[in-house]
């Protein structure tokens, strides 16, 4: 390939990543409806034949974003289940690892974020896949003789998406507290509880 071919792919794979990343600002602040394509390519300093080089429509451009977060949030989720042969005293910062790394995804994205597990049709399925993943994991670390049997995973699954939500909105993107720290309060709640050790 010529080196003036290579520069024209690149260009264009340039101008397809500023496309979502300006398309996801918009749809983030404004919303499916109130998005235009006209801003976002004026924004972009494209034109709209180029936009339409790379998405068919809104609607694709948005599913694609749409898609991106909720690939790189279940990549994270089955990355986060724990192998046979932990030593139990590294369980915790283990947990807070993997944690810790979705609200990293969850803050370094958060325009992504807003879109797909919070404004989004999908937003609610991907929270019900979210759940059903991580119930996955610790029935997987039950069997591996971390965690007690006798609980109902489904149900700390479920606590866990909403605290994760809640979170998210609350202490992520306002910035009153880092990802690792979020995560690390909630490890040690779930695996300490809140009783008072006297």
């Amino acid at each position: 390939m010529s080196k003036r071919g290579r520069k024209k792919g690149a260009n264009g794979e340039q101008s397809r990543a500023l496309l979502l990343t300006i398309a996801a600002e918009e749809f983030a602040h404004k919303g499916y409806y109130e998005t235009k394509i006209s801003t976002i390519v004026q924004r972009a300093g494209l034109t709209q034949p180029t936009f339409y080089l790379y998405f068919k429509s809104k609607e694709a451009i948005y599913q694609e974003l749409i898609n991106l977060f909720r690939k790189g949030l279940f990549d994270l989720a089955k990355e986060s289940r724990l192998e046979p042969g932990i030593d139990l005293n590294s369980l915790p910062s283990r947990i807070t690892k993997g944690l810790t790394g979705i609200f990293t995804f969850f803050g370094e994205n958060q325009h992504l974020t807003r879109i797909g597990f919070f404004h989004s049709l999908e937003a609610e399925e991907i929270k019900r896949q979210l759940a059903l993943q991580i119930k996955e994991n610790l029935i997987s670390e039950v069997k591996n003789g971390y965690f007690q049997p006798e609980i109902d995973m489904c149900l700390i699954a479920e606590i866990l998406v909403g605290t994760i939500e809640r979170l998210t909105l609350s202490k992520l993107f306002s910035g009153i507290k880092e990802p690792e720290e979020i995560a690390s309060q909630i490890v040690h709640l779930f695996l300490n509880g809140m009783l008072s050790r006297r």
